[in-house]
């Protein structure tokens, strides 16, 4: 039997090399809610994939309202590109709708490579490493996953939705690359709205940290905190109908100008 998966901050932090004050560890468990984390793995042990997610949605008492399957063919190569709003149950959340779709074993996340730390999700992740350019065996694993029949899912935006001027809260710029791997891999693009926010807190936190000029993204830290806040909330996901990348270069739109042109699509 497998034994049961818990999050030690402590040995994530020796693990990666980071010299960090054993004080300052304690308060990040502390801000990420370490313990709280640890039951939803107690309660999920020994579940992964989107059997996991089920379980983490189950815990928290969430409802997920699945829209547009009629957008999602059954066969086919494609880019699944979300808008992020959660920075967590998000991700999970489409973990567990295009999981029973397809299949764990026939999809492919790509996330930041900390999250490789959340064990039961490790075999539909593929770790983005967002400190410093990727490895060659992580690109290699990326470079595999889009030239096989795996359904990509992706966050082209990179970094969680951020309140914007007109007090919206939308995602930034979305990367060109997804757009490029599309084309070069001749997969169409299902483009995807995921209806859900954190609490307001997170979002100006964020603003705050950009005013002040800090670039280390502290907001990102308190991330696993909104996941416990978020018990009895409803979220939703809607599949957009499939957009064709190479058609859109065809008329002449640039990389950026077609991520655009799908970011548009989901908050139109």
């Amino acid at each position: 039997m497998k034994d049961l998966l818990q999050i030690d901050l402590k040995e994530i932090v020796k693990a990666r090399g980071m010299k960090v004050p054993g004080p300052v560890v304690s308060l990040i468990e502390k801000i990420i809610h370490q313990n709280e984390l640890n039951e939803i793995l107690r309660v999920s042990f020994p579940k992964e994939g989107a059997d996991f997610s089920d379980s983490v949605y189950s815990y928290l008492n969430l409802t997920l309202d699945v829209k547009g399957w009629e957008n999602v063919p059954e066969k086919g190569r494609f880019v699944f590109a979300s808008n992020h709003p959660l920075g967590g149950l998000d991700g999970i959340g489409l973990v567990k709708a295009l999981g029973r779709k397809y299949g764990d074993e026939n999809i492919r996340v790509l996330v930041n490579d900390m999250l490789m730390n959340v064990e039961p999700l490790r075999k539909v992740f593929l770790p983005v490493n967002k400190f410093g350019a990727q490895g060659r065996e992580a690109t290699k694993a990326i470079n595999e996953a889009y030239a096989s029949d795996k359904q990509i899912v992706m966050f082209p935006a990179g970094l969680v939705s951020r309140l914007h001027p007109d007090g919206e809260i939308r995602d930034l710029q979305w990367q060109k690359s997804f757009v490029a791997k599309a084309i070069e891999t001749e997969r169409l693009i299902i483009p995807i709205r995921f209806g859900g926010l954190n609490r307001r807190r997170f979002y100006r936190l964020a603003k705050w940290r950009q005013r002040c000029g800090i670039k280390f993204n502290i907001e990102q830290i308190f991330l696993p905190a909104e996941v416990c806040a978020s018990r009895g909330k409803k979220f939703s996901i809607t599949f957009l109908p499939p957009v064709d990348p190479s058609a859109l270069k065809a008329e002449g739109k640039s990389l950026p100008q077609i991520a655009e042109t799908i970011r548009e699509k989901i908050y139109s």
